[in-house]
């Protein structure tokens, strides 16, 4: 889902480049030795192969990043795919013989090289084929999709949205389009041509984006035309939402400083624009944090059954009720999913807390009770030990989770947040956070939701492992809620 499955994407294109770079060579250095009629006896008949098989898969991680393999493919087409593979296999094939020189290697066959880069070619084009119409198969069917707001009307956003069409694998989905002061003529119209959706005009941005579910957004007009560009943009910025502007206009009109937001330029289906990202962006580390969250989740659920099968016996048999609880709670950009725990209070409870209100020992939009009388006596238990929410490891598995992240709040606790607190929403939820780890329970609700603005800010794996390891030194000392 989202700009998390493109990331996870990339990784796993990247683990599979790897491999191909392997099989190739050793498809390569076989059919070599065949060639010449020798018997094949494997690598270590001539351990310098070993030498020039770490060299390749060396240059070979650097010439796909540099020449843009791990780009987005929603936004290419497979002839640019294509090309940046050619380039990518030219790369590694002149950085090879290079490096090979300053080593002093200069015994190794031609007839090798050439070899391993045409079955590389090879094995590479037909596996971004493969991968690229099996995205646009699950795509086009409304799988990871991206929802984007377009500000403008124009003849700019009109190549945007054709773009878009020509590209129907892309997964984004237009939710409408804004008009500016310089669109009086589409004004009072409810559709552009093609069924698109207008929505207003650009004053009505700041509710759009806390009322609808938004990914990205698009400027495709003449910026120095719209009031309060600046303010609009820093709005975005503040929810986290991920903003493009097509710079067909002074770009000085909207350089300020950004408070937290890195800007880059991105090619959007052949159209340079200027994103402004406020998540991490170094996508080898979130490579490495999904491997890790996909593995524990796993990992954990089966060693883990056992005590989920006992816990499950023990809720069934001291309370009535399901012995799961599930709710929906918020996401990555504020997309709902049911979120599982195990159940800890009466049947029922979320009716009666209604009639607790009054006795909310919490601040802001969150509710929390010292003696929650809906609370079991084995539901005391699972909480102070943090049992409760094992279930969530399956949340982890399926995408909706990460193991560290900030929390994922309640729907009506989300539509009670201001806007700079609506960017917590930009991260993928997660099991446990730096509020968890921090004296959760004694932490007002603006602290903890700027704790979790500085651990995306900030996000880093050894602040992951951190955060990890007090979670299990918490849990040990029984320090849940």
């Amino acid at each position: 889902m989202l700009r998390e499955h493109s990331k996870l994407l990339a990784r796993i294109h990247m683990i599979v480049d790897v491999f191909w770079v392997f099989l190739a060579f050793v498809v390569a250095y076989h059919a070599k030795r065949s060639f010449i009629f020798f018997s094949v006896r494997g690598l270590s008949v001539e351990p310098n192969y070993y030498l020039v098989l770490l060299i390749a898969i060396i240059i070979a991680l650097f010439s796909f990043s540099a020449t843009g393999c791990y780009r987005p493919y929603r936004t290419q087409s497979l002839l640019q795919i294509y090309t940046r593979v050619i380039r990518a296999v030219v790369g590694i094939l002149f950085g090879t013989i290079i490096l090979l020189y300053l080593l002093h290697e200069h015994n190794i066959s031609r007839m090798l090289l050439a070899l391993f880069v045409s079955f590389l070619t090879f094995f590479l084009l037909l596996s971004k084929g493969i991968i690229y119409y099996t995205l646009r198969y699950y795509r086009s069917r409304s799988y990871n999709t991206r929802n984007l707001l377009i500000v403008g009307v124009g003849q700019r956003a009109e190549r945007i949205i054709n773009a878009i069409r020509n590209h129907k694998g892309s997964g984004y989905r237009i939710i409408g389009c804004l008009t500016t002061g310089n669109d009086k003529k589409k004004e009072g119209k409810k559709y552009l041509s093609g069924g698109i959706r207008l929505l207003g005009s650009v004053s009505t941005l700041p509710i759009i984006l806390t009322e609808d579910v938004v990914d990205e957004i698009i400027f495709a007009a003449d910026i120095e035309k719209i009031e309060r560009i600046d303010d609009l943009i820093r709005f975005a910025e503040h929810l986290g939402v991920n903003v493009h502007i097509v710079p067909d206009f002074q770009l000085e009109k909207i350089m300020y400083q950004p408070e937290v937001a890195a800007i880059s330029i991105q090619d959007f289906f052949g159209y340079p624009t200027l994103a402004l990202s406020t998540t991490p962006q170094r996508k080898n580390a979130l490579i490495i944090k999904d491997i890790i969250d996909y593995s524990f989740a796993g990992i954990g659920v089966v060693l883990l059954a056992p005590i989920f099968l006992v816990i499950i016996l023990l809720i069934k048999a001291t309370s009535e009720g399901p012995a799961f609880f599930v709710q929906q709670r918020c996401g990555l950009y504020g997309r709902t999913f049911p979120l599982i725990k195990f159940r800890t209070m009466v049947k029922d409870a979320e009716q009666l807390k209604e009639n607790l209100q009054q006795d909310n020992e919490a601040d802001g939009p969150v509710f929390k009770m010292t003696h929650d009388p809906r609370i079991t006596p084995l539901g005391k238990f699972l909480r102070r030990t943090s049992l409760d929410e094992l279930p969530q490891l399956f949340n982890v598995l399926v995408g909706h989770m990460s193991l560290v992240g900030p929390r994922p709040p309640l729907p009506e606790e989300v539509k009670k947040y201001e806007p700079w607190q609506r960017r917590r929403l930009s991260m993928k939820p997660g099991l446990t956070c730096t509020w968890q780890v921090n004296g959760r329970n004694n932490i007002n609700f603006e602290r903890w939701m700027r704790l979790d603005l500085e651990y995306i800010d900030q996000w880093s794996l050894m602040l992951d492992s951190k955060i990890l390891l007090k979670t299990v030194r918490e849990v040990i000392s029984f320090h849940g809620q």
